[in-house]
């Protein structure tokens, strides 16, 4: 078999199509001009894809004398500091909305746990399906086919049938496979959910958000057992890779007005992100969070760094759109691909250091990050995932009760 025939079966197993046809055309001469092998032939249309998306200068623009050479360049690529200039705004992809009834609800496991790191061992409540934000490094992509939102019409009649013990405290979190807030109380969703809490006082529900849609909150009376909580990012990466949700300040303000109404509230920084000023930004935000915000009604906050499975970076290059999000030196971590543990350790510090005021006031921890940072971070570490699951519940339990 020559090289063209070869050529032509080999590549069915890449992301080839997904190339420019000036892209494809290079990479065609390239594998045969180095008799490329299967692997290295989809080393290359992976690099290809991910150089494009960082607006680094083109492969075709550089006389490569081997493989080796192109993938150091990859490497180089992903291991200097990002800037956002220019801007790196997308056309969302389109959505579609609809509607059902659902026999049961999504009840079980956070769907990202690993036994490789520690977890709190949330409990995940798929009351939406599916995001209509377009964050360039989402993982709920990941969870279903299509680009539609479904919503649930017997959502109510749904979360009455569930079965819970009565002695025994549950985290629920309805922000793993949808954004909590961006809906508002479409089909009756967060009526529901209210209503859930209320009826279940040994229930402490999580909505996690990137909206500044709290109208419903502002006009109904909200079970103390709810926990409202904010996803933060400084505004050049909300500029740059998370398009359609709320910027930074209108996040910060819906807080607020949460807070200020008695409504335990929380903060994500999930996934902090490594760029140039990251220090200085993430700073600013943390002084903003501490000049408004009274720690007695912030129940957590959490600090998580981009890690990635797989299927999410395969999906991520699928689409023609520029991204830096996967210009980062991809590491092993607990199976999937992150930072560098040194990487990872600055960035927490940093942070964690920046909100000192909070520490005794406040619960912090890392999401589904390695063992070892917890003693790095916060010279404090658990040995089970069973003991720091009890002791974010009791942490949580007592602000709600000292509201």
């Amino acid at each position: 078999m020559d090289y063209t025939q070869k050529f032509a079966k080999i590549v069915q197993n890449t992301l080839f199509e997904h190339l420019s046809e000036q892209n494809r055309l290079y990479v065609k001469a390239f594998a045969h001009s180095h008799r490329l092998s299967q692997q290295q032939l989809k080393q290359l249309v992976d690099m290809v894809i991910d150089i494009t998306q960082w607006r680094e200068p083109s492969p075709r623009e550089k006389n490569f004398k081997n493989f080796a050479a192109l993938r150091a360049y990859h490497e180089r690529l992903q291991n200097k500091d990002n800037r956002y200039d220019g801007g790196f705004r997308v056309t969302p992809e389109k959505i579609k909305l609809q509607s059902v009834q659902k026999n049961g609800i999504g009840f079980g496991m956070c769907p990202v746990a690993s036994p490789k790191t520690r977890c709190c061992n949330l409990l995940t409540l798929d009351s939406v399906e599916s995001c209509g934000f377009d964050c360039s490094y989402c993982s709920i992509q990941s969870f279903y086919n299509g680009n539609t939102v479904t919503f649930h019409e017997n959502l109510g009649q749904n979360l009455q049938q569930l079965e819970l013990d009565p002695s025994q405290l549950y985290h629920i979190g309805t922000g793993q496979s949808s954004d909590s807030l961006m809906w508002g109380d479409r089909y009756g969703t967060l009526s529901a959910l209210n209503a859930f809490a209320k009826t279940h006082p040994n229930v402490i529900l999580e909505m996690k958000t990137k909206s500044d849609n709290t109208a419903f909150f502002e006009q109904n009376e909200i079970a103390k057992n709810i926990i409202v909580t904010w996803s933060l990012n400084p505004q050049t990466i909300i500029d740059n890779e998370e398009h359609l949700t709320a910027p930074l300040h209108k996040r910060l303000q819906a807080a607020k007005k949460l807070h200020d109404r008695g409504i335990l509230v929380g903060f994500h920084f999930h996934p902090m992100i490594h760029f140039q000023n990251w220090e200085r930004e993430y700073a600013k935000i943390c002084e903003e969070l501490l000049r408004d915000f009274d720690p007695a009604r912030v129940a957590m906050v959490s600090m998580g760094t981009l890690t990635f499975i797989k299927p999410v970076i395969q999906k991520i290059r699928k689409r023609k759109f520029h991204s830096k999000i996967l210009q980062m030196p991809l590491r092993d971590a607990g199976g999937k691909l992150s930072y560098p543990q040194e990487t990872k350790k600055r960035m927490f510090q940093h942070l964690y250091g920046s909100l000192t005021p909070w520490h005794e006031k406040v619960y912090f921890y890392l999401c589904m990050e390695d063992h070892s940072l917890w003693r790095e971070v916060f010279d404090r570490e658990y040995s089970t995932n069973e003991s720091f699951e009890l002791d974010m519940k009791l942490h949580y339990k007592a602000k709600i009760e000292s509201l």
